[in-house]
């Protein structure tokens, strides 16, 4: 067995206290494991660091020489530690269109503490986020989260509606939100923000159009299978030849959410404190 790092930190805790009780209390050790760590120590070194005659708490030569090395020790490897998580890589997943500003400004922040963030795109970040693929999701749905998932709000979105060239409520004027409730609808099930319960009360009756991402929802429109409607980002992020996004001035507006695993890592936390 080889000389641990808990052996030195051990070491070093004893020495700073001079006192067996109040080093195993501030190493959260019982005073008996740090009795066995500190003999342990001694063993593998083949010298007594501590002296036993004395009746006050006093070092060997051999001891002093350790504790000079070993607080070395123990501050080089705790400063790599605290770089190195400073430095470590947040990924997050999207499943489209960031909201810009917010990004923007959560990176610069982020990155000025000596983090770093890897972007990921995946059609489900929520399902990526609970197979450990990502450590951060960014979505817009309203689904309920499991247990061991956390969520937070940190955007509002006003929404537009999204049509065929070819559909006459391109060229509508005045659009309600009440317009809209029995209008064919595209809904993407896995990362849009609207579907038929969005309207009080939902037509039952409605013609609904799923699929599962992004691109197929806008290419459905665009087939004028049916009326859309997504977050205002999209008109500018989201172009498209056969689509035509329309104001409607009273449409809910949709949340932009964050999820992370329950007892994130530091730098997830690290993370969610800036943003």
């Amino acid at each position: 067995m080889d000389v641990e790092l808990r052996h030195l930190r051990a070491f070093v805790a004893l020495c700073e206290e001079a006192n067996y009780t109040r080093a195993a209390a501030r190493l959260n050790l019982s005073q008996p494991a740090l009795t066995r760590t500190i003999q342990q120590l001694e063993r593998l070194l083949e010298c007594r660091l501590i002296e036993r005659s004395s009746r006050s708490f006093a070092l060997t030569d051999e001891g002093s020489d350790l504790l000079n090395r070993a607080r070395r020790v123990v501050a080089d490897v705790d400063a790599i530690s605290a770089d190195l998580r400073r430095r470590a890589t947040v990924e997050i997943g999207f499943s489209w269109l960031l909201p810009d500003e917010w990004f923007a400004e959560t990176r610069t922040r982020f990155e000025a503490l000596g983090g770093r963030i890897s972007l990921r795109r995946v059609d489900d970040p929520l399902a990526a986020l609970d197979e450990r693929a990502i450590d951060i999701a960014i979505y817009r749905t309203d689904n309920g989260l499991p247990r061991h998932l956390r969520s937070r709000s940190i955007a509002t979105e006003r929404r537009v509606l999204a049509v065929s060239a070819g559909s006459p409520l391109a060229e509508a004027v005045g659009l309600s939100w009440s317009d809209l409730a029995h209008e064919p609808l595209v809904v993407n099930t896995i990362s849009g923000t609207t579907t038929a319960a969005s309207w009080d009360p939902p037509d039952h009756e409605r013609a609904v159009i799923t699929c599962t991402n992004f691109d197929e929802w806008i290419e459905l429109v665009a087939a004028d299978r049916g009326i859309g409607v997504v977050p205002e980002l999209a008109r500018v992020r989201a172009p498209h030849p056969g689509v035509v996004y329309r104001d409607v001035p009273d449409a809910p507006p949709s949340r932009v959410r964050l999820a992370w695993r329950s007892e994130p890592p530091r730098a997830v936390r690290r993370f969610l404190e800036v943003a």
